[in-house]
């Protein structure tokens, strides 16, 4: 008589074993740990008793189930990627490409991000503007001017704007109106500019 493996226990044991050897999670035979092949054994050996056969056909299609699952889990993820990529580029474009400057400062008004326009405007590309300081590029008056927003936003005022002087290289000084809020993710300032003439609203510092 040929040898045959004898697994205990009732067929719904042995369901729960054999999926738990599947998963990874029972123990092996010999002690050695799961394999791919082993658990593939443990399948085929409940489809060689006539009285598992039944369990290890229903386990095969949860499985089968199971890995179609996973395929449109996976598929959705993919999908669920590109659309969030391409939203990402999306608010890229319309930070950089806006029709005004942004620039991220903090107290000491050093730049810590600006988009293309906001390099545009202080006349230089936008590597170089990182790190600098935003009073660097204007005048005096200009300078103490955004300081005292700064200052006001940071107490908690809201809606105020002031007028500042760019000092741009080459060229002669350019107007124009700067507003500020307090960067939510950290103790920063959000600073948008534009030149005179095209927007003028709030209260003027």
């Amino acid at each position: 008589m040929s040898s045959q493996i004898v697994f205990s226990g009732a067929p719904l044991d042995l369901r729960l074993r054999a999926a738990a050897r599947l998963n990874g999670q029972g123990s092996s035979v010999n002690g050695d740990g799961d394999s791919p092949s082993e658990a593939l054994g443990v399948l085929f050996a409940l489809a060689s008793s006539p009285s598992t056969a039944p369990n290890a056909l229903s386990l095969l299609h949860e499985l089968q189930v199971h890995q179609v699952e996973l395929e449109l889990q996976a598929e959705e993820l993919r999908e669920s990627r590109a659309e969030l990529e391409a939203a990402l580029s999306r608010q890229t474009e319309l930070y950089d490409f806006a029709p005004v400057g942004f620039f991220t400062v903090d107290a000491n008004t050093a730049v810590h991000e600006l988009n293309l326009t906001g390099a545009r405007l202080l006349g230089c590309d936008r590597d170089a503007a990182l790190g600098r300081r935003f009073e660097g590029f204007l005048d005096r008056r200009s300078a103490d001017r955004l300081h005292t927003l700064l200052a006001r936003v940071g107490e908690g005022h809201q809606g105020e704007v002031c007028e500042l002087d760019l000092l741009v290289p080459g060229d002669t000084p350019c107007a124009v109106q700067a507003s500020a809020a307090r960067d939510p993710a950290g103790q920063r300032f959000l600073v948008t500019i534009f030149r005179i003439g095209e927007r003028k609203t709030g209260s003027t510092i």
